[in-house]
């Protein structure tokens, strides 16, 4: 009987040790499957993230989607074709934010819900805005973010220049709109403002459209009686 009992014994240890080294087997054996599965699961989220980018940026996240955008978008050249003809656009690659910002309110869509709004002669022609509900969509859609200034010191309203609008008001970092801009008209340049506003890029061709639309008739509030709607594209 002892010695029944003692193989009893022995085969049950021998039981219980095979079933911990099956059940250490199969840990080790799902741990590879599980975070191969986690990594693919994370990697089609990021690619979501990234799909829906346009949709997600934010006051409180604009320069970190400005900068992942600028990484990913490169162009720097836009098109505007408007009722007096084309104006073609080069961005600034050292002003990447602003640059990005630009590409990605024209890629989704944005300026083509606008117009040139003002008009200052031997100044500056406005653009970036409009009385359509759809413009006012967008803008809400995107919170009014603001972007840090970018300011170059050999980057100066030059005529044909390209710069951001920005609120004088309770603005003491001189952040800029996303949505407004102006191109400098006056052929002398408009260089008291170099240093206020970020200019992040300037007109290659059109400066007879540009001379054009600053010719047209506006009322008391500088806005043209007749608008200029933007169709504007990315040059690839």
């Amino acid at each position: 009987m002892r010695f029944i009992n003692i193989s009893i014994t022995i085969g049950l240890l021998i039981i219980n040790i095979n079933c911990k080294n099956d059940t250490n087997q199969k840990i080790i054996d799902v741990q590879p499957l599980a975070k191969e599965k986690t990594n693919n699961i994370l990697e089609r989220e990021t690619k979501e993230v990234v799909d829906k980018a346009p949709d997600s940026i934010t006051s409180k996240n604009a320069i970190d989607f400005l900068i992942a955008y600028g990484k990913k978008h490169k162009a720097n050249k836009v098109l505007f074709k408007t009722r007096l003809g084309n104006i073609t656009i080069k961005l600034y690659d050292d002003t990447p934010l602003h640059r990005a910002n630009f590409i990605f309110l024209t890629e989704v869509g944005y300026f083509n819900t606008t117009c040139f709004y003002r008009i200052v002669p031997n100044f500056i022609v406005q653009g970036g805005n409009s009385e359509s509900t759809k413009t006012l969509r967008i803008r809400n859609q995107y919170q009014n973010y603001t972007i840090p200034p970018e300011f170059r010191k050999h980057r100066k309203h030059k005529y044909g220049a390209l710069a951001a609008a920005r609120d004088w008001e309770n603005n003491i970092s001189k952040k800029s709109t996303p949505f407004e801009f102006y191109f400098i008209q006056n052929k002398k340049g408009a260089h008291h403002l170099n240093g206020e506003h970020t200019v992040f890029g300037e007109i290659i061709s059109g400066f007879n459209v540009l001379n054009k639309i600053s010719r047209l008739k506006a009322g008391r509030d500088e806005w043209p009686y007749e608008d200029v709607f933007i169709e504007a594209e990315v040059i690839k």
